[in-house]
């Protein structure tokens, strides 16, 4: 039995005082790195006030209590990470961004590879939500090399804080809305039709990796095979400077000599590091480790 879901009964329409905000705020990010402004105070009181009532809790306080001392705790935690995070995206997301990494540094790591007689690439897709952008990756690398691709031994390791993503992103079967900006030749080429949607084909599959981590934890960092690329798009925007210092470090550390960091468009290194070398294309800031 629950700790604290005897006998409390829940008031209707339950609000968080500042107290809790600031205590719940600084619990979260000291656990996930993820800083919640004060101006999104709203969100905890929407996303969260159902949550207490599943669980029988009467305030925010016995909530943050829940957390850190009831026996289920480590399981309401995956929970936690699920109601802070956004995870609205699809595939072939920023269709500008996607060409030119293509054209561009996929093509040329590729080549580089080739010239060191290595037929082999990892890239790391961290904060991959349900599964959307590390699919689209393997889907352009099965484009650019065509039938030459099972001469590669490519691994694509996909992250994310939410189990409930990582649970969709191995099943693989979308709706119509993760397909908005997929071209149609893309959608018959890669997908087959199901009832529930589309399902992502096994040999695009097999190419990802799905597994949870959290940003904020260095020992899973550290177990992240060494990349040639790095994609984090649209993740770094919800961490305060610290941790976006911390994260991006991480992914230089990870990253081969001459490989690549890829943010989301309108996400930057600028105040963060000085340690990538930004090349410019058309759509796209590409951060090379030299």
């Amino acid at each position: 039995m629950s700790l604290f879901s005897s006998s409390i009964s829940l008031r209707k329409g339950v609000s968080i005082t500042d107290d809790e905000f600031v205590q719940l705020r600084d619990f979260i990010y000291e656990k996930s790195g993820i800083f919640v402004d004060e101006k999104r105070k709203y969100l905890f009181e929407s996303r969260f006030r159902k949550r207490l009532q599943e669980l029988g809790l009467g305030s925010f306080g016995d909530y943050l209590k829940f957390l850190k001392f009831d026996s289920s705790r480590k399981d309401e935690m995956v929970r936690l990470f699920e109601m802070i995070t956004t995870n609205e995206t699809s595939f072939y997301r920023d269709v500008r961004q996607l060409e030119a990494f293509s054209s561009k540094v996929l093509s040329s790591v590729l080549d580089g590879q080739r010239k060191l007689g290595k037929k082999e690439l990892n890239i790391w897709s961290a904060g991959c939500s349900s599964g959307e952008e590390p699919y689209t990756l393997a889907i352009l690398l099965f484009e650019l090399l065509g039938p030459t691709i099972s001469q590669w031994r490519i691994r694509i390791n996909a992250n994310d804080i939410s189990m409930a993503m990582i649970k969709k992103a191995r099943e693989g079967v979308y709706n119509d809305y993760a397909m908005k900006t997929t071209p149609e030749a893309i959608q018959r080429k890669y997908f087959t039709k199901e009832a529930d949607g589309l399902r992502i084909k096994p040999e695009v599959a097999k190419l990802v990796d799905f597994r949870l981590m959290n940003l904020n934890d260095p020992l899973a960092l550290k177990r992240i095979p060494r990349s040639h690329i790095v994609f984090c798009r649209n993740v770094i925007i919800y961490f305060d400077e610290a941790m976006k210092k911390k994260v991006i470090n991480s992914f230089y550390d990870n990253l081969v000599p001459g490989g690549y960091l890829m943010l989301g468009h309108s996400e930057s290194l600028h105040k963060i590091t000085k340690a990538f070398k930004p090349e410019f294309h058309p759509g796209t800031i590409a951060y090379r480790k030299e």
